[in-house]
Order: structure tokens, then C-alpha cells, then sequence
């Protein structure tokens, strides 16, 4: 078998493998790199591909894959039902607000639906002479790490992968067979994130302050996961005033809530949704920016959504409070908040008067956790370190070398690599 890395090659974003072997020909992932103008992973002819498998529904996985079907084709899409519905829903999304050219349409789209075939975790699945089978990564719900064999040879994938779980999702599940190539995500291959108990607390406790003394907190989350994660560690630490929920969050509730054997407790993340108020229209937009409580609503960066309402109202009184739970972009209008403090008001920039904060919460495993996967791994694996900025790739295949003793590169993309 060979590898070929169409994108996330010292980069986080766009991701996309080929496998390859005597008969056959898959595609891991085909995603999408959001900036100012989407970058696409390397072009594939859909003819060349047998099965496209889909780790998770975040776009830097799921976003391109529509655009092989772009000329009527017939190609099984793979993953979890999760996975498919939210998938729909961001894609469908992206093309909605998309300001720029997309080689692709709602079309397209459907036609990618009409041709899933949806697969439970470690079930197995042949075509020609390759078998796949979908791991739980904890990253989000319906997420995926896949396991392909073929030609006496295993490739382990782990895609966004999370061994400590969450609130919502239970642990990366990595009960393997021995492997020959492990493809591993670097993205915080070079940090250790803060203890997600002491984030959860911290959360809380600057929440209970800003309601206390008569301010509303907001809390810009990506729709998928986080919204409803920041929810449940509120409710967790038996938080008693009013939570309300926004925007796509909402949508992403009624699909979570379809799919209970994908969560940790189904129970009382039902309980839990069932107590936030789910926001509906613009009148009660209006009031709840005067009201004390806590507001959750997309996007995460305060790129778009019901969020830019929020941020501009939230952000002129003094005894409120802007938490961001969310990795900020160059760029975005989060990181500018974060780092300078400054908000956009109908093309002025002023200063926030709300305090603001930075929680950290994410769907990656840290540096310790990376190794701790590694540690896990059975056999004696070539790695490819990926979906991480250049250095983090490159410096993480070095450490994997010297620290594990295993063959590893940073490959770029473009790059083929022979399974051996």
C-alpha cells in the first residue's frame, strides 16, 4: 500500500489521504481551509476513488468532499450517522454564507447524501481488497479514527482525536491490532493545554460573578460540541441561573439528541438541553442582552451568526462578561477582542466595556496525550505527523524518532509514502 497526503501537510486544515493499493483506491477525509478564500485539498479524479471515509463533520474533514460529486458520481461516502447530519448542515452551511467561489453546490451536496453508507463503530467494511473499520476518537460526536488493512499491511488514522473525552463523549478508543503506519494529527503536538477541570472551574466561577452582580455573560461556541460541552460544565457545577442557546447550536442540539448512543451519559445531556432556553427570534434576542443570565451562541471566532448581534450589545456595559471557549484565528474578530480588547460597531472599533476572558476547551489531545497515544500504538509504525503548522509537524516527527524510537516524518503535500 502507499499513502499520498492531499493536504494537511504542515498545516492544519484541508485534510485529505489517498490509500492505494493493487486494486483499490480510498480517500480518508477531503476537507476544506477556511480563510479569506477557501484553499482545497489536492484535486482527485472521483473516477480514481473506490470509497471516500469521513472522520468527522468539521469542513477541514468533510467540507470538499462534495465536489467529487460534482459529475454524477457513484462513489460510497463512509462514516457515522453523526457524522452525515452534521456534516449536511455545515456544508449546506458554508455554501449558504459563502462569499466566495465554491466548485461545488447544494446539488452536489445531496447527491453526497444520497450515496452515504453509514457504519457504527468497529464494524467492518470490504471493498476490493481493503477493509475499513471507524474507531471513536472523542473529538466530537460521531467522530471517527479508521483502521484500514489491506495487502497484509494496517494503517491507523486518528484523524482529530481526544484520549481524555468530555462532559459529552466518552475516550479515543484505541484497542488495536498491531500497526505498520499510524497517520497522526500535531496540533497540539508542541503544547500542554490547561487542565480541563480547571477550565471548567474557572468558567464557572467567572460565570456566577458576572450574573451575581447583574451582568450577562456571553459565550461565543462553535455550534457542534462546544455549545452544548459549555451547557453541561455550567449545569455540572449546579449553575442556577438561565442558560439560552442560539443560532445553529439549536440544530446541532436535535441531532445529538437523535443519536444518544454516540454520548457519554444520553440522560442527562437530554436533562440538560431540556433546562436551556432555545432562543427564537429577534425580539427575544433583544431582551436577553438586559437580562442576567448566560447566553451560548456561533460562531465561536465571532466570524458570523447571531454572535456579531451579541458581541455588539453585550460588549457596551461594564457588568457583563465575554467568555471565549474557542481557539481564536489570526485574524478573526475573536483574536482581536482577545488581544486588544476591541470590538467593530457599524465600522468604528471600539474598546470592550465587558470583561473578557479566555477559557481553554478542546477536542484535541495535548502534547502528553499525543505521546501517551503513541504509547499505546502496538507494533513498530512508520508515523506521519500532520494537521499541525509547519514547525509543530517537523519538530513532533523529530521528538517521535528520538522519544519512541519510531521512523517518522513530516510530509508535505504532494508527498507519497510506501506502507513497508
Amino acid at each position: 500500500m502507499k499513502i499520498t497526503t492531499l493536504g494537511s501537510g504542515k498545516e492544519v486544515g484541508r485534510s485529505g489521504f489517498t490509500v492505494t493499493s493493487d486494486n483499490t483506491n480510498i480517500l480518508l477525509d477531503y476537507g476544506v481551509l477556511l480563510k479569506k478564500e477557501p484553499f482545497f485539498p489536492i484535486h482527485v479524479r472521483p473516477k480514481d476513488i473506490n470509497t471516500v471515509v469521513i472522520t468527522h463533520a468539521h469542513l477541514d474533514h468533510s467540507g470538499f468532499v462534495p465536489s467529487l460529486f460534482s459529475s454524477n458520481s457513484n462513489i460510497p461516502v463512509l462514516g457515522t450517522n453523526p457524522t452525515f447530519d452534521l456534516s449536511n448542515l455545515l456544508i449546506e452551511d458554508m455554501i449558504k454564507i459563502s462569499g466566495f467561489y465554491l466548485p461545488f453546490e447544494y446539488a452536489d451536496l445531496y447527491n453526497m447524501m444520497n450515496h452515504s453508507k453509514i457504519l457504527e463503530y468497529k464494524e467492518k467494511y470490504l471493498i476490493n481488497d481493503m477493509q475499513i473499520t471507524l474507531h471513536e476518537s472523542g473529538h466530537i460526536i460521531g467522530g471517527s479514527s479508521i483502521l484500514v488493512e489491506s495487502e497484509g499491511k494496517r494503517i491507523f488514522y486518528t484523524g482529530d482525536i481526544n484520549i481524555r473525552g468530555s462532559k459529552l463523549l466518552r475516550s479515543a478508543d484505541l484497542e488495536l491490532p498491531e500497526i505498520d503506519m499510524l497517520i497522526i494529527e500535531s496540533t497540539y503536538s508542541q503544547t500542554e493545554q490547561t487542565p480541563r477541570e480547571e477550565s471548567e472551574k474557572n468558567l464557572a466561577n467567572f460565570a456566577s460573578d458576572i450574573v451575581e452582580r447583574g451582568g450577562t455573560l456571553f459565550i461565543p461556541a462553535f455550534s457542534v460540541e462546544r455549545a452544548q460541552e459549555i451547557a453541561s460544565v455550567l449545569k455540572s457545577f449546579n449553575f442556577k441561573y438561565k442558560i439560552a442557546m442560539d443560532g445553529m447550536a439549536l440544530k446541532a442540539n436535535e441531532i445529538m439528541l437523535k443519536n444518544p448512543s454516540f454520548l457519554r451519559e444520553p440522560k442527562v445531556f437530554k436533562k440538560i438541553i431540556s433546562e436551556v432556553e432555545w432562543v427564537q427570534g429577534w425580539h427575544r434576542r433583544k431582551q436577553l442582552v438586559k437580562e442576567p443570565g448566560i447566553i451560548i451562541s456561533p460562531a465561536g471566532m465571532l466570524v458570523g451568526g447571531t454572535a456579531i448581534f451579541y458581541l455588539q450589545e453585550i460588549a457596551k456595559n461594564p457588568n457583563n462578561g465575554i467568555a471565549l471557549v474557542s481557539y481564536q484565528g489570526k485574524g478573526t474578530p475573536g483574536r482581536v477582542l482577545l488581544e486588544k480588547g476591541l470590538v467593530s460597531y457599524n465600522g468604528k472599533t471600539k474598546k470592550s466595556l465587558a470583561d473578557v476572558k479566555h477559557f481553554e476547551f478542546s477536542g484535541h489531545s495535548s502534547r502528553t496525550e499525543l505521546f501517551d497515544i503513541l504509547k499505546k500504538i502496538k507494533g513498530n509504525p512508520k508515523v506521519l505527523a500532520v494537521h499541525g503548522d509547519d514547525m509543530s509537524c517537523i519538530k513532533f516527527a523529530s521528538e517521535i524518532k528520538e522519544k519512541c524510537g519510531l521512523d517518522a516524518i513530516a510530509p508535505d503535500n504532494g508527498e507519497i509514502i510506501e506502507v513497508n
